[in-house]
This record gives structure tokens, sequence and C-alpha cells, in this order.
């Protein structure tokens, strides 16, 4: 479930990062904060100015830079070519459906006895992240 903000929390959050809050900046941020589904920069920019036209594709790849830069957005790359937005920075995995091509959130915990010392000699991992592809439940049924 995500977690509601209101607009007062987005622009101090914004400024305890050190972050100028544009317009464009804050309309991306907040977009993203009301959203698990993982946006493209397409999906994002319809959203923005669906209501009030505001932001060029170049202003939202520029905010997701400044955002990303200081953790706030977090690229993920799921499929080849496509690049999506996560407001949640914190660990966790993905699970891809092949059937409809939603995207859900896995917690970090699932895979939490994933041994990365078991990888070839001479490989040290400083991170990973774990995508899981198969049917959500409306594909199955």
């Amino acid at each position: 479930m995500l977690q509601s903000f209101n607009a007062t929390e987005i622009r101090n959050t914004m400024k305890q990062e050190g972050l100028r809050v544009t317009p464009q900046r804050f309309a991306v941020y907040a977009n993203l904060l009301t959203r698990a589904d993982h946006p493209t920069v397409e999906q994002i920019l319809e959203d923005v100015n669906a209501t009030l036209p505001i932001a060029s594709k170049a202003s939202v790849y520029s905010a997701l830079t400044v955002l990303r830069e200081v953790n706030l957005v977090r690229e993920v790359l799921l499929d080849e070519g496509v690049t999506r937005y996560d407001a949640n920075v914190n660990p966790h995995h993905h699970f891809v459906c092949r059937g409809c091509g939603s995207i859900h959130d896995v917690p970090w915990q699932v895979f939490n006895s994933f041994d990365v010392s078991q990888m070839s000699a001479g490989l040290r991992a400083d991170s990973y992240e774990v995508t899981v592809k198969g049917l959500c439940r409306s594909c199955q049924n």
C-alpha cells in the first residue's frame, strides 16, 4: 500500500536534500510517490501534464536525474531498453507479469538467503536485485 504525502512533506523532503523545488520537480516527485507501477518517462509526462501542462520531456528527464542523484528516486531496468522509475528507494526486488506486464514490488526479505559468496571466483558483489517473471493473479485466471 502506498503512503500518502502532502505538498508540504514533499517540499520539505526535497529541500532537506538540498534541491530547489521547481514546479516540474515537485510534480514529477509527487507523481512517483503516488504510483506503484514503475512508470516510464512518457507515462510520468502524460500524468503530470494531464491537468496542467507544465512539463516537457526534457524537464521530466532533468527532474528525474536530479531526484535520482539525491536518492529520492531510483531507475529500474526490467526490460531491455526501457527505463522505469520508482520513488521506493528502499531495497526490494520486482515481479514482472508475462501476461499483462504489470510490475510488483517484492519485499527484500523474500530472497534473504541469497548467497552472493557462491559466485565465480574473483567476483565480488556490491549489491543485487532479483527480477522474478511469471503470471500475476489476474492473468492466472
